[in-house]
């Protein structure tokens, strides 16, 4: 069971979805949404059960759980996949959050078969890349969430999704081009030739090589940048997150959000961080000037938007900027504060997939029955009429258990203490100041204007007085509320006690520190 479990949370998926084509002529819509459902959750129970019966002092090499089998004999390539304290938290995020998404598709009705189907496939993806400790295999999920992901947003999204979809999958591609390259380049210039990323780690800092004059290892560092980057999206890369929130379904954007831009820093921490530290040295304050500008332009633009969708779209962008910084303490001269800002990274993305998850799902509640989301006072337009049909206003009153949701979400959002977004938000604080003092100084003002857009929101839909063609609008339901409760238990728990998540994160962002400052 131990060898086999990996293999069966990347590829029940798909077994799910290759199950539902042939029945499918023969089963209603809701059985088809039943097969995804039971699908998603056999997953979840797996991944609960490896978190159960995992050490966390265990390393990729000595887990009983790693499985290292040659795939591709003649080019050195294995399907080779295991589990870590730095991947644990993203495999449970996603099952998590996977079975949560199904339920929230519940009232898709067009072409069902269909978007299920991509749905789990989409799954698979995200849960290979998390798992695969082989480079090819690793880039391999990489591209398979590709194709799902466009189609989800192109044919179940809003009115601009081809366009929406279009601009993620080029912009995507964009950045996986790159780190093609990279990936090659480090096949190659390594003794064996090898994608082993296990490998990799001792013999990519080896390279002694140039091209057009540079340092090899740095055009390596930089191609895998590019292609992380678009995906977390670090600022310029960014653009193409909003519109594709704001025209994804509801749980694509969980998924989007919650799943996908923990990727890229992922990935960073997974493969350029250990097989490049001397360039992730040389590039750390550049990561944490980044960082600061994704948390100040992610939350300015944030509160520029009067679409709730699109402003907690921006505020993701502001979020994973708190992660960059984390990550740049690695540098820092103090090992307490290094420790603390990558074990606030880490947690930083798995909370923030947990909070913009809860954020999306309330969205999309309120979405499905008023059919807007504009975030405005009646003031702030000439034409009254145009603002009488437009502005909620007092929705607290009209759905007092929504509007606790709601306020639960927003105050995790903004870090409020007790919630799980404070802790890892102040480690990456920690680690960022211990490391660079004056850009963690000027990216504390995010603090505020989270608050800011936050607040802003909560005030111009939430409180006053309702408006009277709003007086139908109905409280959350059970199916709804089964979606945002487990969430909102994380948030909660991880926020009073997250010695769980920071004894499961300790030992391997230790090693990852041990291995970076040794070359200092």
């Amino acid at each position: 069971m131990d060898k086999l479990i990996l293999s069966l949370l990347i590829f029940l998926p798909v077994f799910g979805a290759i199950l539902m084509m042939p029945i499918s002529k023969y089963i209603g819509k809701d059985k088809i949404k039943w097969t995804a459902l039971i699908t998603a959750g056999l997953q979840l129970i797996l991944a609960f059960w490896l978190y159960l019966n995992f050490n966390p002092a265990s390393t990729i090499e000595n887990s009983p759980f790693t499985v290292n089998v040659e795939w591709i004999k003649h080019f050195n390539i294995f399907y080779y996949v295991g589990v870590d304290g730095l991947s644990m938290p993203m495999v449970m995020l996603t099952a998590l959050l996977s079975f949560i998404c199904i339920i929230a598709s519940w009232n898709i009705d067009k072409k069902p078969l269909g978007y299920f189907s991509l749905f789990l496939l989409l799954d698979a993806g995200m849960m290979g890349v998390f798992l695969s400790m082989d480079f090819f295999l690793f880039y391999i999920f990489w591209e398979v969430m590709l194709l799902p992901m466009y189609f989800l947003i192109g044919m179940w999204g809003g009115p601009q999704r081809h366009y929406a979809a279009i601009k993620f999958f080029l912009y995507t591609l964009f950045g996986s081009v790159f780190m093609l390259l990279s990936m090659l380049a480090l096949y190659y210039y390594t003794t064996p030739n090898t994608f082993s990323l296990t490998t990799l780690i001792v013999e990519a800092p080896k390279i002694d090589a140039f091209l057009w004059g540079m340092d090899i290892r740095y055009l390596i560092w930089i191609g895998l940048f590019i292609g992380f980057a678009i995906k977390v999206p670090v600022f310029p890369f960014h653009t193409w997150l909003p519109l594709a929130h704001v025209e994804a379904p509801t749980a694509i954007s969980v998924i989007l959000a919650g799943v996908l831009l923990k990727m890229g820093t992922y990935g960073l921490l997974r493969i350029s961080y250990p097989l490049l530290p001397g360039e992730a040295i040389s590039f750390a304050f550049i990561l944490a000037v980044l960082g600061v500008i994704n948390i100040l332009w992610g939350a300015v633009n944030a509160i520029a938007q009067i679409d709730l969708k699109k402003m907690v779209a921006y505020s993701s962008v502001s979020h994973m900027g708190y992660v960059l910084l984390g990550m740049a303490s690695v540098v820092s001269t103090s090992p307490a504060g290094a420790q603390a800002g990558l074990n606030g990274a880490v947690m930083q993305m798995f909370n923030h997939g947990t909070i913009t998850a809860m954020l999306f799902l309330l969205v999309g509640v309120l979405y499905d029955q008023a059919h807007h989301r504009w975030i405005v006072y009646p003031d702030d337009y000439k034409d009254q009429e145009v603002a009488g049909k437009i502005a909620f206003g007092g929705l607290a009153s009209k759905m007092p258990i929504f509007n606790g949701m709601i306020i639960l979400a927003f105050f995790a959002g903004l870090g409020l203490p007790a919630l799980s977004g404070f802790i890892s938000e102040a480690l990456c604080f920690i680690g960022g100041f211990s490391a660079f003092r004056t850009v963690t100084i000027i990216g504390t003002l995010g603090i505020l204007l989270n608050a800011v857009y936050f607040l802003r929101a909560y005030q111009r839909v939430f409180t006053g007085k309702l408006n009277e063609k709003y007086e139908n609008l109905k409280d959350i339901n059970n199916r709804e509320l089964l979606t945002v409760i487990p969430i909102a238990i994380l948030v909660l728990f991880f926020g009073v006690y997250p010695a769980p998540l920071v004894n499961l994160i300790s030992p391997a962002i230790d090693s990852l520190i041990t291995l970076i400052q040794g070359v200092m």
